[in-house]
């Protein structure tokens, strides 16, 4: 797998761990703590997937996937929305608001794995 991930994650802890196991899967991970500066970082690091938190400070994720896909920048980069929230309308709420897919906490990360390389592209 080539192209950076972004994690957009604000919890110290599950951020570490994420890292640590997205790393060793081989992939290059850069992070942001807040919906704002995920689309910052969006925009100049033109990540290959971002796995978006919901429940983030300054901008929420619900809002930063709805201004990614407002901004023709990076409108095209995929969006996997990581929440808590299980509910079929929870998955709903988070492909309206722009995202690609959905995976639920505690993260399923071999099934993680496998939606990022299906958005990539790679087999």
């Amino acid at each position: 797998m080539s192209g950076a991930i972004l994690l957009v994650e604000d919890n110290e802890l599950n951020r570490d761990m994420l890292i640590r196991r997205l790393t060793r899967a081989g992939l290059e991970v850069v992070t942001a703590g807040d919906g704002q500066e995920a689309l910052d970082v969006m925009r100049a690091a033109q990540p290959a997937v971002v796995l978006m938190d919901m429940n983030l400070p300054v901008l929420d994720g619900w809002s930063a996937c709805r201004a990614a896909k407002a901004d023709e920048s990076i409108a095209h980069i995929p969006i996997i929305a990581l929440t808590a929230h299980a509910s079929e309308g929870d998955r709903r709420v988070a492909m309206d608001a722009g995202c690609c897919d959905y995976a639920t906490k505690p993260i399923d990360f071999p099934g993680l794995l496998r939606k990022i390389e299906n958005l990539r592209g790679t087999p």
